[in-house]
């Protein structure tokens, strides 16, 4: 996919640079607060029932590497290798679909949470950049999303 100059130059402006440094200065509190919702969700036993640092490991590494995955740098077939690895990986380790999916869904609304805490949206254009930059994050969890079920589906 080519990237036209008004895409590269979106991801550049200083609105999209602060949420993402803020999404991934804060990564360990982001990570913390899901955490403590896994463990509260009975919709993820494999979830609650697996290794508390290793799940930390796990979100920390999509929060503190946000702006990677989001960037226009990053390929849909980076995307896919990575997430359809994920989601064969997750498969045999027991973790039934709807559990990693949900997982996902919780990282996601964190993240937004977050972002909407910090309040620092003042003008029209930064909300514009904002919102462009919700719907790059967007497609990136739906892609994530997708390609984890299509590995977990996947035998081999």
């Amino acid at each position: 996919m080519e990237i036209d100059e008004k895409q590269r130059s979106f991801f550049q402006t200083p609105a999209s640079q602060k949420l993402v440094h803020i999404i991934e200065r804060d990564a360990h509190d982001l990570t913390n607060n899901w955490l403590k919702d896994v463990r509260q969700n009975s919709s993820l036993p494999t979830y609650r029932a697996y290794d508390e640092k290793e799940l930390y490991h796990r979100a920390y590494l999509v929060y503190s590497q946000l702006g990677r995955w989001i960037s226009h740098e990053t390929t849909k077939d980076e995307i896919r290798g990575y997430w359809t690895a994920l989601g064969r990986q997750r498969r045999e380790e027991g973790f039934a679909l709807s559990e990693i999916i949900l997982s996902l869904e919780m990282i996601r609304r964190h993240l937004w949470q977050k972002v909407q805490s910090e309040g620092f949206l003042d003008t029209a254009l930064d909300l514009l950049q904002a919102i462009e930059l919700y719907n790059r994050v967007m497609l990136f969890f739906d892609r994530a999303i997708y390609y984890a079920a299509l590995g977990y589906e996947t035998k081999g």
